[in-house]
Formats: C-alpha cells, structure tokens, sequence
C-alpha cells in the first residue's frame, strides 16, 4: 500500500534522528564502560573511542551540506545509514583499537549527516500544511534513542557485548529500511533544478536573526551537559542520594525526551515558531536553574524531566525556526552550520566541565554556570526576534 508524502516524510526523519543521534550516539554510551569491563580495551581506550565517534559526528555535521548537493540527499542518507549499522556489525568482537576507532568515527560521520540530511529533506518534502507538526515529529528519534540507551541497553549488555553489538547493528539496518521506504515514496531533484537551486544558494545571504538562534544553539549545548554528563553521578554520589535514585531520575529524564517533540509541536500550534522557541528556552533555562535554588525530589525530578524533554524540543524548535528564517531550500545549509557549532561546543564545553570536576571534585558548581549559559541563549533568540521584527518594518517601508 502507497503512503502519503507526510508519512514518508516522518518515516524519513525519524529514523534519521533516530539513527543520528540514537543509534549512532546514545547507543554506544553504556557501551563504554562495558568495553572495559568485559576487557576488551582499557579504560582510557574506551573513552577514545567515545571521542572518536565525536570526532565523526562534527566532520559529518561540517560536510553533510556539501556532500548531499553534491551526491543528492537520498543516496547521502542511505549510505550514512548503513555506515552507522555496519560500525556496529563489524565489530562484534576486539579485532584491534584502531579497527574500533575507525568505524566509530565513520559512525560519527554517518550521524553527523543524518542528523542535517535527514531533517532538511523531511521538511522540504512535506507539504506547508503539514510542515509545523512533521518540523517537530522528526526529532521523536532521539527520545527513542534515550529509550534505548536507559531501557534497552542494559538488557543487551546482561547477555553479552559480542550480541549486544550484533543486535544494534540489526536495529540501524532495520532503521536503515524504514528510511528507505519513505525515500523511495519523495519526489528526487532532477540536474537542472538541483543546478538552480546551487546557483540561488550561492546568492543567498542569511540574516543576522539567523546567525543569532545559531548562536543561541551553541550556548544550548554547552548549558544542559551537567544534566546529561554528570548528572547520574551528582545525584548518586554528592547528593548522597544512592544509583537506584539517581537512575530513577534518569529514567524521568527519558521520559521527557519522549514527550520534548510533542510539547514543542503544541507551542507551535500555539504561538508559532518563534513564539515557541523562546518559550522553550525559558522552559529549559528554568529547569537547569532549579538544582541551584531546589534539591528537593519534587525540584529533581521536574528538572531531569522538563530538561530531558527540552533537549530534542529545543533542537526540533531550532531546526523550525531556520528553515522559516531562510526557506527550506537554504535550511539544510543553515541547519549543517549549526548542528557543527553544537557538536564542537558540546565536546569543548564537556572537557572544560570534566577539567573543572577533577580540579575541584564537585558538581554543584557547574550548575549555575549552566543556568548562565541557557539564559544567554534565551537572550540572544529573544534578539533574534527583534532583530526580525525590525528588518521586516525596514522592508516594508522601503517598499513603500
């Protein structure tokens, strides 16, 4: 049976993200102290395979936007779908560090171009009625992706690592399928329309209100890591409070990046794009605020999950917010630049926090500075909105 356009436009991005992010990302972080556990490698390798994937996933983020206007967007996506699958296929046993580290970096690599390709393609294949709630839907995969990190994992890993290995290889080809159902549905560029659209790329000029929520996007990834990095060992180890409790709380935080798509999709419906942006980074500003001034369990648990579910709400917000500042013919440009700007904050802001927690041996700390960070971003998307504001009165009284 035939699907819509808007189904396979879902299906397309969900598995995206799921993969991107999911697969790609939150997948293989319980997997890096069951590497060492099981002797496969040390320690410290383990966690170079970590910074390998992380390394991958920025030169996939730089180059996704080149690479798919050069390759086309269907063939990057199924190719990079496939690399993620076949990263984990390949290494069901310890062949050797280096045989590891090279296919996490193209793991990386392959998420770092689902997680642009994949968005940008759903979006501009999605008819406008439908844009609003397919622009929020997509990013449903990283929650899945969480999902799988907190539920699933651990399972896995109980019955062994070669299997554990195995099984999200079958997950990513599986997903890899799902993919390719939608993109064998969407309508594919032909040469002289994918040539125009390279020539009006190369005249368009993106607004100061565009540079300025990516920039809002980057102060984001560096202001929610103590809820995801340290956030587990706070509560377990200097609130005193024990694993199973902090677990609990992780699993709250899951929960809410299960819902983040569905409450930004509702501020959309609400207030639209960039009504909806700025209430989310108010939402997330509050709620990463809230182990400064509140450690009672009611105050850890809304935060886990008012943070946990404003992490793909913010992303999907973001994505939105791009493509109706610039189109979605210029989103995928815009979106790469971004998700670059991320990925390269996030890991330099990390091994900041990291160098701060080994220096001082406590987390407290970090939490204000976060709080900080998120209300900048808050404050530079609410620029951005004025600065709209102010270019669009300026247009129309040029034109008058």
């Amino acid at each position: 049976m035939a699907i819509s356009k808007t189904t396979a436009a879902l299906l397309i991005g969900v598995n995206a993200t799921l993969m991107g992010i999911g697969l790609s990302r939150f997948a293989f972080t319980p997997l890096i102290p069951a590497l060492a556990q099981g002797n496969w490698f040390t320690s410290v390798e383990a966690g170079y395979l970590g910074a390998s994937n992380l390394l991958g996933y920025l030169i996939g983020a730089l180059l996704a936007h080149k690479v798919s206007e050069r390759f086309g967007s269907a063939r990057v996506l199924l190719v990079s779908a496939l690399a993620v699958g076949l990263a984990y296929l390949v290494c069901f046993t310890p062949f050797s560090f280096w045989w590891f580290a090279l296919w996490r970096c193209l793991s990386g690599i392959g998420g770092g171009m689902l997680i642009v390709v994949g968005p940008s393609f759903a979006l501009l294949n999605t008819p406008e009625r439908h844009r609003n709630t397919i622009g929020t839907m997509i990013f449903m995969g990283i929650g899945l992706g969480v999902v799988i990190s907190a539920v699933v994992m651990p399972f896995l890993l109980s019955v062994g690592l070669t299997q554990t290995w195995l099984m999200l290889g079958l997950m990513a080809l599986l997903s890899t399928l799902l993919c390719g159902v939608g993109l064998s549905r969407l309508y594919a560029p032909t040469r002289s329309e994918a040539s125009r659209h390279t020539q009006n790329e190369d005249m368009f000029q993106p607004g100061l209100a565009a540079w300025l929520v990516i920039l809002a996007y980057g102060f984001d990834a560096a202001g929610f890591i103590p809820h995801t990095i340290f956030w587990v060992d706070y509560i377990a180890v200097e609130l005193n409070q024990g694993t199973k409790q902090a677990l609990w709380y992780w699993s709250m935080f899951g929960f809410g990046t299960m819902s983040g798509p569905l409450i930004a999709n509702l501020l959309v419906r609400m207030v639209g794009w960039r009504g909806a942006i700025v209430c989310a980074f108010i939402i997330k500003t509050s709620a990463v605020a809230i182990p400064v001034f509140i450690l009672t369990p009611a105050g850890l648990a809304v935060s886990s999950f008012l943070v946990g579910a404003m992490i793909p709400g913010v992303v999907s917000l973001t994505s939105g917010r791009l493509a109706e500042l610039v189109g979605v013919l210029h989103h995928k440009k815009m979106w790469g630049l971004a998700t670059a700007m991320f990925a390269l904050i996030q890991a330099l802001s990390g091994s900041a926090m990291s160098a701060f927690f080994d220096w001082q041996g406590v987390y407290a700390p970090l939490f204000p500075v976060a709080a900080m960070l998120m209300g900048t971003a808050l404050l530079l998307v609410v620029v951005s909105n004025v600065v709209e504001t102010r270019s669009a009165r300026t247009a129309q009284q040029v034109s008058r």
